[in-house]
């Protein structure tokens, strides 16, 4: 029998307030999108328009090699241009990817009050949230999306804390992770100035994030959106996507894939893992790496995860762009501010493009 909601409000509770979920109202049988989830036409995505990123993975196997210096080129061009490419022999083994997207829809198949006891006010440790869409106070329309957040302190915390139906996987992809993360820091800080060694560096990826996002089957996946237009706050995300795709990437200016604003659909590749651009480092590059829009796709065949890692700096620190780009570029594009002031504005808005970054620009009085 449909689930029959009495008003959006009641919905709501349903959904986000009880944990129940998006899933929660497929598994009631669910055959049509409510209006509380219905995005405005200028938000739906046009699948049927949109162009394929054709370019192929990265290699990084080829950074310890012969062909060092042309892998830096893609890379750094990959973050000037688009703010997102793709790797493969990036050190974190096929199998554990495997069993990741496995685990993710294991975790959210189990009972309703297993995962509602991770909801936001109820949870018993900050570390963890278990909720849907993005911030569902805020939102006009609500997000096709489950997620579980689960945010890295360190090992101990981790396993104490993490819920242990995925807690051993998702610890095991952050560390397998980082590694490569840091090397693709070393390459594009290096293209701006800084050494390898610069312990500013290892202060950028400090705060650490993996979440397991569900995409359940949508009746009419037209009127929804996955995820809504915005770019990451922090300063890499890792992605695994699992094989039904559904990632659109905007251009920021005209390019050879296409024009400025066009919608680029970023498909899976087989072992590869998706790489973006965060804020920070489109703020401490002044403007040079683009942490591009993006957003997701609902399906109505098949119930999609995808599981990311953001990589995020400490909470105190200063954020600007780099000295030394500033004088060579004659401007600073974004003014200085505290990470955790940033973080404070991002989470506090529901999703709007790229309009978190107005937070790091110069304001002008009239």
């Amino acid at each position: 029998m449909a689930p029959s909601f009495d008003d959006n409000n009641s919905l709501f509770n349903f959904v986000v307030r009880d944990g129940n979920g998006v899933k929660g109202m497929i598994d009631m049988g669910l055959s049509e999108v409510p209006e509380a989830f219905k995005q405005p036409p200028k938000e739906r995505i046009d699948k049927e328009n949109a162009t394929q990123h054709r370019q192929p993975p990265i290699d990084l196997s080829k950074l310890d090699g012969p062909d060092h210096d042309q892998v830096v080129k893609e890379l750094v061009a990959a973050a000037e241009n688009l703010g997102f490419f793709q790797v493969v022999n990036h050190g974190v083994p096929v199998e554990l990817l495997e069993s990741l997207k496995e685990t993710a829809h294991n975790f959210f198949h189990l009972p309703p009050e297993r995962k509602a006891f991770y909801r936001p006010g109820a949870s018993p440790t900050p570390l963890v949230k278990c909720s849907t869409s993005f911030n569902p106070d805020k939102e006009k329309a609500l997000e096709w999306k489950d997620y579980i957040s689960m945010q890295y302190t360190n090992d101990a915390e981790a396993l104490e804390h993490w819920p242990i139906e995925c807690r051993d996987v998702a610890l095991e992809f952050l560390r397998t992770s980082i590694t490569m993360v840091r090397k693709l820091l070393e390459v594009l800080m290096g293209n701006l100035g800084m050494k390898p060694d610069d312990p500013k560096i290892d202060a950028l990826i400090d705060k650490k994030m993996v979440n397991m996002n569900y995409y359940p089957t949508c009746p009419n996946p037209d009127l929804t959106v996955g995820v809504g237009r915005h770019s990451d706050m922090g300063t890499l995300t890792v992605l695994l996507q699992d094989g039904i795709g559904g990632l659109y990437v905007k251009l920021e200016e005209d390019t050879d894939m296409g024009k400025k604003g066009d919608w680029i659909e970023i498909p899976p590749n087989d072992g590869a893992l998706v790489i973006n651009v965060g804020d920070m480092l489109q703020v401490l590059s002044n403007g040079r790496y683009k942490s591009a829009e993006h957003r997701v796709r609902t399906t109505s065949t098949k119930s999609r995860v995808s599981i990311p890692i953001f990589t995020i700096p400490k909470i105190t620190e200063m954020i600007a762009p780099l000295p030394q780009l500033v004088e060579k570029d004659g401007i600073a594009h974004y003014r200085e501010f505290v990470l955790a002031d940033y973080m404070k504005n991002f989470f506090a808005n529901a999703h709007d493009g790229k309009k978190s970054l107005d937070f790091a620009k110069f304001t002008t009085s009239a």
